[in-house]
């Protein structure tokens, strides 16, 4: 991240090294392995009195994506080149998803979404302290269910299963609230240098990109934590 997101990422409030930014998309694979292992790793950091909180920014696989969606079949064929090579693909990731206790169910996905309104979603939730439990159930309702997750339908039913209320969710979906907020979180994240995500940050400063296994993430959790407490203590 830039200087601009750096500082509008770390509130005065946070304690150094102690924010964490994941920058994803809800239709990401790894996005979602990788919030499996970085839920392992923040334990194994809690109990050495470590703790830190997560925040999550929007990111589009597929940028150009209509909104209503694309048959997934006959998208990925084109973007990958064939349906085996897709399938390929698919066997990959939900076997690393079952190595962190996920079940993808791939052959339920009928849909590649546009996930904009997702994101706006994950931005809304955040306002109420819920953005958390709704990344988690976007994640499970397109990996594990094979539900479309660009359909305001479904994202307000998603929403009202972590307790939001589902009126005022449908009325925010069908506005353009955060919209190009969105989109300028995306392109900042591009302009920094985010080229694949899950990229993860501390304190704005990019730590690894990638479903990093937890031990990996704990040993760069910890040395830049203590980087950044270093720094700041020399700051003052």
């Amino acid at each position: 991240m830039d200087d601009t997101t750096q500082d509008a990422a770390v509130t005065r409030d946070t304690p150094p090294g102690t924010r964490i930014d994941v920058v994803s998309d809800v239709i990401c694979p790894w996005c979602y392995i990788g919030k499996r292992q970085l839920e392992r790793a923040l334990a194994t950091l809690a109990q050495e009195g470590l703790h830190f909180s997560v925040h999550w920014n929007p990111f589009q696989l597929n940028p150009d994506m209509p909104p209503e969606g694309r048959d997934r079949a006959a998208y990925r064929t084109w973007k990958f080149g064939s349906l085996e090579k897709s399938k390929e693909l698919d066997q990959r990731t939900s076997d690393a998803a079952a190595a962190v206790g996920l079940q993808f169910r791939t052959d339920l996905m009928t849909r590649t979404p546009n996930t904009m309104d997702a994101h706006r979603l994950v931005w809304f939730a955040d306002r109420s302290g819920k953005q958390p439990e709704m990344v988690e159930r976007l994640f499970q309702a397109y990996f594990t269910e094979g539900r479309d997750v660009g359909d305001h339908g479904v994202l307000a039913d998603c929403a009202a299963e972590v307790g939001l209320d589902r009126s005022a969710v449908e009325a925010f979906l069908a506005g353009d609230l955060a919209d190009n907020a969105m989109r300028q979180a995306d392109q900042a994240a591009r302009e920094s240098g985010v080229s694949g995500v899950p990229s993860f940050f501390l304190d704005g400063y990019g730590l690894f990109s990638g479903a990093m296994p937890a031990e990996t993430m704990v040993q760069a959790l910890r040395r830049g934590h203590e980087i950044l407490v270093k720094r700041a203590v020399e700051g003052n």
